[in-house]
């Protein structure tokens, strides 16, 4: 009686330490890598994580220049690697991030359009992809700008499901 409990309560343990994320996909089969919605368990424990900004590609350039933070696709790609390094101190990765609010500034060299197509050449590269093919509810817009000052032209934070 004993042992039969202790393996009832070992496996209540076990499955309430893993997150109850369920995924609905876009309609119509759309292949566009972002979920319709995200939806998690209560017991689910949820992280805020702060919005992340790009550091410089080349610090020897001018502070705030454009050679000094890159296009918004190498400046992307510069984000979601700090936020990897960030969500391996966390012991969370890019699987569990269920929300992802991305602000891009527009801009100058595209006529003061945000530069979503480079966003989503890095954005592909960490999400619906055949090693992480978890894809969060997501929102992209444009925005006047950053705190960072001039040339920064991305930011993004997530939410993500504690697994």
């Amino acid at each position: 009686m004993k042992k039969t409990i202790l393996i009832c309560t070992l496996v209540l343990i076990g499955n309430s330490a893993t997150a109850d994320v369920t995924r609905h996909p876009l309609p119509n089969n759309s292949t566009f890598p972002i979920s319709r919605a995200v939806e998690v368990s209560a017991d689910t424990t949820l992280i805020y994580h702060s919005g992340t900004v790009p550091g410089p590609v080349n610090p020897d350039a001018e502070r705030g220049s454009r050679e000094y933070y890159g296009d918004t696709e190498t400046q992307a790609l510069n984000v979601f690697g700090r936020m990897e390094d960030s969500f391996k101190e966390l012991g969370v990765g890019f699987g569990d991030v269920i929300k992802l609010t991305v602000f891009l500034v527009g801009d100058p060299e595209m006529d003061g359009r945000m530069d979503f197509g480079g966003f989503m050449k890095a954005y592909t590269k960490y999400f619906g992809t055949e090693d992480q093919p978890n894809k969060p509810a997501r929102s992209a817009v444009q925005i006047a700008g950053l705190a960072g000052g001039p040339n920064m032209l991305i930011e993004i934070e997530a939410v993500i499901a504690r697994p």
